[in-house]
C-alpha cells in the first residue's frame, strides 16, 4: 500500500493553500497514493511564532468550509485524507486538531493535539487548549492508522498509547525548523527529530510518517525532510530540506505482524509495575 505524505511551503492566503493542498493530494493519488497526510496547520503560516489575537480569525468549525472540500475530493479519488487544521469549538475553545476522511469521503473522526508546546517561536498555548480526546486509532479502508500532532512526536507514551487502540501506522503532521543562520543547531535538532521517532516505530512495530512543513516564514526556515520509518525504524523514505515534495512511500503492513513476533516489546511489558508513569 503506498501512502503519500504532502511537505510545502505556505503563504500568506488560506485560499490558496487549501487550492496548493488539493493540488498536491490529487497528484500524490494519482501515483497510486491510498493514504495522503499533509502538514500541520497547511492552510496558513506557522502563525505560532507570535501571540496575536487576530490569529484566532483563522480558525474553522469541524466540520466546517475545509472538511466540507476534502471530503468528496477523497471520495473521488478513493483516498484517505488527513489533514492538520485551526479548530473553533462552539464554546469558542480553540485546538490543533487533525481530521482522518476515509476513501468513501466520510469524516471518520478527529485527534485533538495532546502534547502543547510553549517556547520562543512555538507559543501554541496562547491558540491551543489541550486535546481532550484521548489517543486513537482510525480504521480506514486500506489500514487502522493513529496521528498525532508535531510536540506529540517526542512523548513515547503518545505512540505506545495510540499503537495500543490499533493503529499500524502513526503520522505526525508537523511544523518544526529554527531560525535561519544556525546550520550547527539545526542539524543536532534535526537529528534527535527523527530518531526519536524512529524509536517510537521499534518499540512498537509500527510504520511512522512525519510529514513536515518547508520554506522560509519570516526569521524561521522549516526543514522539510518528511520522512517514514518501518517497524524496525528503518528509514524507507525522505523528501529533501529546501523545497515543496510529494514523498510516495510503499508500506507493508505485513512487516507490523512479522516485527511484533520477533522482537516480543509487547509481550514482554511489564505492565503490573508501570503504576509510576502517571505521577510527576
Amino acid at each position: 500500500m503506498k501512502i503519500a505524505l504532502i511537505q510545502m511551503s505556505c503563504g500568506e492566503n488560506p485560499g490558496a493553500n487549501l487550492k496548493k493542498a488539493v493540488s498536491q493530494i490529487k497528484k500524490a493519488a494519482q501515483r497510486g497514493a491510498k493514504v495522503i497526510c499533509l502538514e500541520e496547520l497547511f492552510r496558513t503560516p506557522y502563525f505560532c511564532k507570535t501571540k496575536n489575537e487576530k490569529n484566532f480569525d483563522l480558525a474553522e468549525t469541524i466540520p466546517g468550509p475545509t472538511t466540507e472540500m476534502l471530503e468528496p475530493l477523497a471520495k473521488d479519488l478513493k483516498a484517505v485524507i488527513v489533514a492538520s487544521l485551526f479548530e473553533k469549538t462552539k464554546k469558542s475553545v480553540y485546538h490543533n486538531t487533525a481530521v482522518v476522511i476515509d476513501a468513501d469521503g466520510k469524516l471518520l473522526g478527529k485527534y485533538r493535539k495532546m502534547h502543547i508546546p510553549d517556547d520562543p517561536g512555538f507559543y501554541e498555548k496562547f491558540y491551543f487548549a489541550p486535546g481532550d480526546l484521548g489517543f486513537k486509532s482510525f480504521k480506514t479502508r486500506y489500514a487502522r492508522i493513529g496521528v498525532l500532532i508535531c510536540w506529540d512526536q517526542w512523548f513515547p507514551e503518545a505512540a505506545r498509547l495510540t499503537m495500543l487502540a490499533g493503529a499500524e501506522i502513526l503520522f505526525y503532521p508537523t511544523a518544526i525548523g529554527w531560525k535561519k543562520n544556525r546550520p550547527a543547531q539545526a542539524r543536532s535538532y534535526h537529528g534527535a527529530w527523527e530518531t526519536v521517532q524512529r524509536g517510537h516505530a521499534i518499540a512498537s512495530g509500527v510504520y511512522v510518517a512525519a510529514a513536515n512543513r518547508v520554506g522560509a516564514e519570516g526569521k524561521f526556515e522549516y526543514w522539510g525532510r518528511s520522512f517514514v520509518a518501518d517497524p524496525f525504524g528503518e528509514v524507507v523514505g525522505r523528501a529533501g530540506g529546501k523545497q515543496d515534495e510529494i514523498l510516495i512511500v510503499d508500506c507493508d503492513l505485513r512487516k507490523v505482524e512479522k516485527t511484533r513476533r520477533e522482537w516480543t516489546f509487547l509481550r514482554d511489558r511489564r505492565i503490573d509495575a508501570y503504576q509510576g508513569i502517571t505521577s510527576r
